[in-house]
């Protein structure tokens, strides 16, 4: 997609000074991406315990006893991930608008969201309960989005 074909947004945050300091700055655009590898990091490995201890995977703690643990450090990595991934976005957001890996990547990270709310909402909403057959297959489809979306983020440098 050219620059002038990007919707209004993208370019706006692209000329914003968030995105002029993220191509400008000689520092700024590398840490941001080595903090956005490592909050994806700590994001799917702490999600895909916790779904492996969903699964009854996990023998170690109980489901409650994981969510405790585990899912507050998904939240802070999650956050660190989208604020990392809105400088990165912000640096080239017309170009990536088009980018078949970003829309990918969009696109899975909406339906983990979705699939999110729905184990905590209708699967599994007390996780000191039983684990709920339907909680099992939001647990194993969250293993499996979580790691494309992950995959996609990869793959949009290839694109």
């Amino acid at each position: 997609m050219e620059a002038e074909d990007a919707p209004a947004w993208a370019a706006w945050l692209e000329a914003s000074a968030l995105g002029a300091a993220a191509r400008e700055s000689l520092w700024l655009y590398p840490l941001v991406s080595v903090a956005h590898v490592l909050a994806v990091a700590v994001l799917v490995g702490s999600i895909l315990v916790f779904d492996l201890a969903v699964l009854g995977r996990g023998r170690c703690l109980p489901v409650a006893a994981s969510a405790r643990l585990i899912l507050p450090l998904a939240r802070c990595a999650f956050a660190a991930a989208a604020l990392s991934g809105l400088v990165m976005l912000a640096a080239d957001a017309t170009h990536l608008v088009g980018n078949p890996a970003f829309l990918a990547k969009g696109a899975l990270l909406a339906l983990a969201g979705a699939n999110v709310l729905l184990f905590h909402r209708l699967a599994q909403p007390d996780l000191a309960a039983p684990v709920a057959p339907l909680a099992r297959g939001a647990a194993a489809l969250s293993a499996l989005l979580w790691l494309t979306v992950a995959a996609a983020g990869r793959s949009i440098a290839y694109f």
